[in-house]
Formats: C-alpha cells, structure tokens, sequence
C-alpha cells in the first residue's frame, strides 16, 4: 500500500531531488576551476597533434581530470569529499 502512494507522488511530483551541498572552500573552488579549464585546453592542443592511440587514451584521460575539476569547482561540490566525510575547517558548523 505505501509503496503505490510513494509511486503516484513519484509520478505527479517527479522523484525527491536531493541538493549537493556545498563542501569544498571560496580558493579552492577556484583553483579547481582555473586548473580544470588549464587542463582542458592542455589536453585539447595535445589531441590535434596525438600520433598514437596511446597518446589519444593518455590525452583523453587528461581531458576527463580536467572536466571533473572544473565541474566539481563550479558545482562546489567534491562526491569523494562527502563519501570521505570531509568537510573543510571554513565550512564546518560550530556545535
């Protein structure tokens, strides 16, 4: 019986979002973002002149590093972090 009614809300709210807080620090998002944006175009510039498959891997890894530093810094949200369970010092809450 609760599982029909939690389907109806599902289907007349859409499934419960959650909210990624915010666990990485003001300079650190930056300098994720500003090393992020570096290694994309880093590895793009490679990429043109790559002349093996191993290098087109290699770059290509280097791409996604990238991607996922400028995304996590923009987002302001690091998933390692929170499965870690770290929270930075600046962004603790007193207790």
């Amino acid at each position: 019986m609760a599982h029909d009614r939690i389907a109806v809300d599902e289907r007349r709210h859409g499934p419960e979002r959650r909210r990624l807080t915010v666990n990485i620090t003001p300079p650190e998002r930056l300098g994720r973002i500003l090393i992020g944006l570096a290694t994309i175009t880093t590895s793009v510039i490679l990429l043109v002149g790559a002349a093996s498959g191993v290098a087109v891997v290699l770059e290509g890894l280097l791409l996604l590093t990238g991607l996922d530093l400028a995304v996590t810094g923009a987002l302001g949200h690091c998933p390692l972090y929170q499965k870690l369970g770290f929270v930075p010092r600046s962004l603790q809450r007193p207790s």
